[in-house]
Parts: structure tokens; sequence; C-alpha cells
């Protein structure tokens, strides 16, 4: 039986893609300009490459966009799970709760969650991955908490509690590979999310990647634009390649 084409799902699909890939192709098309030699090449991506800060402000904003990724999951993965799990009344509040980065403005939440962070936190660049968590947390929290609404949480919990699993046990070897691609989004969204963040990064007073693009642009429009363009092709490698090599746990039971 050949199966129907759900068309109003392709449409919408189709949408979607040309919303997200013609803005970025376009971009591809105009960092790949040469206005002096006339036509196309990697001029400004080897003028990026070359520029001795490339390396060390995509490195600096990628292991910060790593320990925000760390500090999601050790914080979110449990909080939602024992949601879940407890139908706690606290539930609906928390779910509210979490949507609060979306409509507090930038400057006054940069200012009040900073002087809340720890003492040893403050002041040093390692506030960051707390602050990015915040701003993330509503999509994170919502990735997260469409993959537990997707199985069945309980039964797989207590069959793990009942071989004497402890609870950590249970949620990285038994949860998290069950829902690996709701974890997957919240990883990608996170990252993107923390690698490309630049006003919460400019009111503190941080250098990172997306601040030096923009010092750059002042320089070689072009260049930034080819920056630009390596940031979203270099994370997007990077989490592909993550998907592919993580072992698929459901595919192991079933052989």
């Amino acid at each position: 039986m050949k199966r129907r084409i759900d068309l109003p799902l392709l449409i919408t699909l189709t949408i979607l893609a040309l919303f997200v890939f013609v803005p970025m192709i376009s971009a591809f098309e105009y960092s790949i300009r040469t206005p002096v030699e006339g036509g196309y090449g990697l001029t400004n991506y080897k003028w990026a490459v070359a520029d001795e800060d490339f390396l060390y402000y995509i490195l600096r904003s990628g292991w910060l966009s790593a320990l925000t990724v760390l500090v999601t999951l050790v914080i979110l993965v449990p909080t939602v799970t024992w949601l879940h799990l407890s139908d706690s009344k606290l539930r609906p509040l928390i779910d509210g709760l979490s949507l609060l980065p979306l409509v507090i403005p930038v400057v006054a939440f940069a200012v009040g969650a900073q002087i809340s962070l720890p003492e040893f936190v403050q002041n040093t660049v390692l506030e960051l991955p707390f602050l990015y968590f915040i701003l993330a947390l509503p999509y994170a929290y919502r990735a997260l908490d469409i993959g537990l609404n997707s199985i069945p949480l309980k039964t797989i919990t207590e069959a793990a509690r009942s071989t004497g699993a402890s609870w950590s046990r249970t949620i990285i070897s038994v949860i998290i590979p069950v829902i690996r691609g709701a974890v997957m989004g919240t990883i990608a969204l996170t990252f993107a999310l923390s690698l490309g963040e630049y006003t919460l990064t400019v009111l503190l007073h941080w250098d990172t990647f997306p601040t030096w693009v923009t010092f750059v642009a002042q320089e070689n429009i072009l260049g930034a634009i080819a920056i630009s363009m390596m940031s979203l092709i270099i994370p997007f490698i990077l989490l592909t390649g993550i998907t592919l090599l993580m072992p698929d746990r459901s595919a192991q039971r079933r052989k």
C-alpha cells in the first residue's frame, strides 16, 4: 500500500526550507564576491582565516557554548523528568516562568542576573554560560518537555528502578537515550543561541566571536559576512557529526 503524500505538510516544509536556506544561500553568494578582480572567489574566506584573532575567538565562543550546553542538560533533564514523574502542581507555574526570558528586556536581565550569580562567577567570563542558559531556557525546556511527553516515562523509569538502577543511572542510561532526538534538539538550539549571542555579551563588556565579527565588519564587510557564514557552517557540521557518531541505543537493543 502506497503511502499518501501529506500535501499541506509538504507545502509547509517547503516554505520553511525556503525561509531558512534562501537567505543563507544569498549571504554565501555575497561573501564570495570579489569586487576588485570581478567575479567570485574565496578571497574573503582566506582573509578571515588568516586573521590571527579568528581562531582565538571561535574557540572561546565554542567552549563557552559547550559549557552552556552542559549546564543546560545537567539542570533541565533531571528537573523536567521530575516534573513529569511527580505530576507536580508546580508544573504550570514552571512552564510560565520558563517563558520569562522572552519578555524580560535583555538590559534589565543582564544586570539583575549577573548580580544574582555566585561571587566567584561574577566578573569572570564564566558568568556567560549561566546567562546563556537562561536565554536558551524557553527553547531547551520545551524541546525536552515534548520529548518526555512522547514516551511512557513512568513505565520506563519504574522498569529501570526495579532492576536496581539509581536515579542518576536511570536518567543517563535509560531516559536520555530514549529521548535522544529531543536531547540533540536541545543541544543544537542551546549551542547555536550561545554561539551567536551578541547583545548580552556587549552589555557585560566581554569579547566573543559575535562581537569580534562586528569589529572586523568595519574593516571588511564581505570578510565579516564570510566569517558569519563559517559561524553557521561550523556548528552545523559539528552537531551533525555528534548526531551521527552518537550510538543509537534503541537500535542496539533491537539487535
